[in-house]
């Protein structure tokens, strides 16, 4: 049975908070945060395929948000919200709201606000991609490692993880426009990334099959992308989006049953509300026809 938009009362009940008391405040001291639950609630609805109710909560969050942390966070999951829709731009317009807001916080956590800043912008690329709006998902790649790289220092994020991030996207983008020869440059420039900072690497190498298999898979090159995206899955166990483009792979092999069968377990992985879960989610609902 499909749910109701709850009505103006119990949407306003849904977002209120307990006076005198900042939302992190409450939660650390593990006092019932409605607005935690109201978060959970959309990014529920979200899952199920009700956006607009979703939608009308998340914006109620917005407008009654405490302050302006809470306010951001609130964006971000309506950022990735319509990233369900593969709306590219409704997400990036969003998630620059955000990296407004760690702007504001630059003075007083400065290493932390530019990485912020430069993942608000990736994640907005990684949904642009994901929609096939490649040269707005380059935009916000670039946009992501310029943030970064303005870190002062000392540093906690070094260049090197920017330069991986920023080579990675570039070789799916390239990849997606057909381009095998720039892929395959960004797959090199990456690997240098990798191979220049092994302390980096301990945590972005598990990224690496990832990006070989999606360029393999885009290229048509199926049997290196079965093996390279067959180490991902096993390498990234949450990401429903890796088991996607395994499926992806053996839909291309032909091989439709076992094709399904990893759709049907990413559709029941994807419940989160990252760039990942949210492809994988609105991927597989519609390849598996289910509502």
């Amino acid at each position: 049975m499909p749910r109701i938009l709850p009505s103006a009362l119990a949407l306003f009940a849904l977002v209120t908070f307990a006076p005198g008391a900042p939302l992190a405040a409450q939660q650390q001291r593990g006092t019932p945060s409605p607005r935690a639950d109201s978060l959970r609630q959309a990014q529920r609805l979200d899952a199920e395929g009700q956006h607009a109710q979703a939608r009308a909560i998340f914006q109620a969050l917005i407008d009654n948000a405490p302050d302006p942390a809470a306010r951001a966070s609130a964006q971000r999951r309506l950022a990735m919200s319509y990233g369900y829709d593969g709306d590219c731009a409704r997400t990036i317009a969003l998630e620059e709201q955000v990296i407004a807001y760690w702007v504001t916080r630059r003075a007083e956590e400065p290493q932390n606000a530019h990485y912020q800043e430069g993942e608000m912008a990736n994640e907005a690329a990684r949904v642009c991609i994901d929609a096939g709006a490649i040269d707005e998902a380059e935009r916000m790649y670039r946009r992501g490692s310029d943030l970064g790289n303005m870190e002062p220092a000392p540093r906690t994020h070094p260049r090197s993880l920017w330069d991986f991030r920023l080579a990675h996207g570039l070789a799916r983008i390239s990849a997606r426009r057909g381009d095998e020869a720039a892929a395959k440059r960004h797959i090199a420039e990456a690997r240098h990334a990798l191979d220049s900072d092994p302390e980096m690497a301990k945590a972005q190498e598990q990224y690496f099959p990832y990006l070989v298999g999606y360029v393999a898979l885009y290229m048509g090159d199926v049997a290196t992308a079965e093996r390279e995206l067959t180490k991902s899955v096993e390498l990234l166990r949450n990401d429903p989006f890796q088991v996607v483009l395994l499926g992806m792979t053996y839909e291309k092999k032909g091989d439709a049953a076992k094709a399904k069968e990893l759709y049907e377990r990413a559709f029941e992985m994807s419940s989160g509300s990252n760039p990942p879960n949210v492809y994988a989610r609105a991927f597989t609902r519609q390849k598996l026809g289910k509502r």
